[in-house]
């Protein structure tokens, strides 16, 4: 496995990311499809429209949000696989729009593919 990280969709690319890929629903203000220089933008992997808005990045629900968003992702292991084959081939940067950097889907995803 090389690297697998994530970084706020805002941020500057660079050639350390490798293969860029948005993992959320909704494309986010303010980026043009060439400044995001993405190699996919991944929705099926995002958490559902209920679940992103239940969740509404409010602190004292993460904890219920990972378990919740762990059990849709139960249904996505096809698509975790195959992220995990991109890692290991090269870095792997997950995209996301949230303004918290330690309480995102991005988060969740990273820890999933590198727990293998």
């Amino acid at each position: 496995m090389k690297s697998v990280q994530i970084k706020r969709i805002y941020e500057e690319a660079s050639p350390e990311d490798g293969f860029r890929m948005l993992v959320d629903r909704i494309w986010p203000r303010g980026i043009s499809k060439e400044r995001a220089k993405l190699d996919e933008w991944n929705k099926e992997i995002a958490p559902s429209t209920e679940l992103r808005k239940w969740f509404d990045h409010k602190m004292e629900k993460f904890e219920e949000f990972k378990l919740l968003y762990s059990k849709e992702l139960e249904s996505k292991k096809e698509n975790l696989n195959r992220m995990k084959e991109i890692a290991q081939k090269g870095n792997l940067t997950l995209l996301y729009a949230a303004k918290d950097t330690e309480m995102n889907q991005a988060v969740l995803l990273r820890d999933l593919i590198l727990k293998d």
